[in-house]
């Protein structure tokens, strides 16, 4: 039996997909002045929420969400600079912003999940 329940498990997904779009987001803005360079995107809230409500996924909503991949691909509404860069660094940043908000928010999640299941074992001698 586990300690994790659906609820932890898409918690712990968010958080790893999280770091991986932080990463991709550090990487298009590192490379906001290489000239070809395409920015990337990457989406995976609609994989993870249909994971939590045990769509597409073999072996229970667990599985499922554990098995989530995130769709990593070149922005389409990204605008071509002179040089061939499609980085828009001011949306970058934004996106770097919110997505350390939400990655926050989620670990702070985590620690209540935690705190409340520390709480029932030690409280519950």
């Amino acid at each position: 039996m586990s300690l994790l329940d659906k609820t932890s498990l898409a918690l712990q997904t968010a958080t790893n997909l999280r770091k991986l779009r932080q990463e991709l987001i550090g990487s298009n803005i590192a490379n906001a002045e290489t000239p070809g360079y395409h920015a990337k995107k990457m989406d995976f809230e609609d994989a993870l929420a249909r994971a939590v409500e045990g769509i597409g996924g073999v072996g229970g909503a667990g599985a499922a969400i554990q098995g989530v991949r995130p769709d990593v691909y070149d922005n389409p509404e990204a605008e071509t600079s002179n040089d061939g860069n499609t980085v828009n660094l001011e949306k970058e940043m934004a996106a770097l912003a919110e997505n350390t908000v939400l990655y926050k928010a989620a670990i702070q999640l985590m620690n209540k999940k935690l705190a409340a299941l520390r709480y029932a074992v030690t409280e519950g001698r």
